[in-house]
């Protein structure tokens, strides 16, 4: 990979360089206006830490529990699809990145490595497998009991996507997996030589959790039908109840951003909920999931635990969510920035930076144990208080 990355935006700033720009663009916009998007991250920096002197920093330590289940920072790898499109067998990559830091990976339903795939790369470690509802409710038992089959240790529920939202940049670029050969999508990949090469090297290079699994599924057109029809706009809170009996373990559910929800999520029996808006990618003009963090774990107390994904893009980022009350945090793009950047590799690129950043702002917060973080060490708590 060169000269090692110093920040997350090196990372992206390599990827970038290296992946055509129907994917990299899948992994760094939002939709419509990009208006969440943009404030998922730039929110962030409202929040101002209070700095400690004269404390004793050493003897310092990350570790903590996401879920029930230990972690060697609160920090888990976010469910994206695509990922094998940012580099060649990317989900397998990144489950290895994270197995090896000791961090929970997300698995999305809509990955290019399939759950088997990535179940041989780990070499049988648990891992989390994140679900969409689907109207075709035998395919979605069908996910379920592969994710079992699996061991995957957690199941994570995305609610916010009942109805695609308005991701323009996605249909100006023709994003499709593989891609269809156009114009357009030619001139992306012939300046992506390497890439190319690398993709030539893999038989994966399409939805693998769907294709050979759903009902007439098996080609690109036919593909691209289904997904179109498929996400589920009658979605409703009952379904959580079938779809947790089905599944028997640890339940989170993904895509909380309302009090009120909140407080459903928490009545519903599920694990944990993550407060999110999709990476800004589906409702734009929705507050950052940063700026509603406060209030949801205001609202749902100590009956649910609480963890958020948006805007992640350092370790001081993932210090303010913890600081606000997230008892963990997803990375999306850092991750997928890293993928592209320079895969297995730069996935640990990532991680060591995120890691690193983290346990140097807690030093300087005067805190040695990060399950000891919280409002105390803000300047500003209440700066989203309405």
């Amino acid at each position: 990979m060169g000269f090692p990355a110093q920040t997350i935006d090196d990372l992206k700033a390599r990827a970038r360089r290296r992946v055509p720009r129907m994917f990299f663009d899948y992994a760094d916009s939002g939709s419509w206006t990009e208006s969440t998007y943009r404030a998922n991250e730039g929110d962030f920096q409202k929040i101002k830490f209070r700095q400690r002197v004269a404390v004793d920093m050493t003897n310092r330590s990350l570790a903590s529990t996401m879920a029930g289940e230990k972690v060697s920072m609160p920090v888990a790898i976010a469910p994206t699809g695509f990922g094998g499109m940012q580099h060649a067998d990317g989900e397998m990559l990144g489950a290895k990145a994270a197995r090896a830091f000791g961090i929970p990976f997300t698995l999305s339903t809509m990955s290019i490595c399939s759950i088997e795939d990535v179940a041989e790369a780990t070499g049988g470690a648990p891992f989390w497998f994140q679900l969409y509802v689907m109207r075709d409710r035998k395919f979605m038992h069908n996910l379920i009991d592969r994710a079992k089959a699996a061991g995957c240790s957690a199941l994570v529920l995305t609610l916010d996507l009942q109805i695609l939202g308005q991701r323009h940049k996605d249909a100006r670029n023709g994003l499709s997996a593989p891609p269809r050969i156009n114009f357009n999508t030619f001139l992306q990949l012939a300046s992506r030589p390497r890439w190319c090469m690398s993709m030539l090297r893999t038989r994966r290079h399409t939805f693998r959790n769907i294709v050979g699994h759903a009902d007439n599924v098996g080609d690109l057109s036919s593909l691209s039908s289904w997904t179109a029809e498929q996400f589920d706009p009658r979605l409703n809170w009952s379904d959580i109840e079938w779809i947790k009996e089905r599944w028997g373990g640890k339940l989170i559910l993904k895509g909380i951003l309302d009090a009120e929800d909140a407080r459903m999520a928490a009545a519903s029996g599920a694990d944990a909920v993550i407060v999110s808006n999709h990476g800004g990618r589906q409702l734009d003009g929705a507050p950052s999931s940063i700026s509603a963090l406060p209030g949801i774990v205001e609202a749902v107390g100590d009956r649910i635990e609480v963890h958020m994904d948006g805007g992640i893009r350092s370790g001081q980022d993932v210090m303010r969510a913890l600081c606000l009350g997230a008892k963990g945090v997803y990375i999306g793009r850092p991750w997928l920035y890293g993928l592209g950047a320079g895969g297995e590799a730069g996935v640990k690129q990532a991680l060591d930076i995120i890691r690193n950043e983290l346990d140097i702002t807690m030093a300087l917060c005067g805190e040695r144990d990060i399950r000891n973080v919280g409002r105390h060490n803000l300047v500003n708590p209440d700066v989203f208080k309405s």
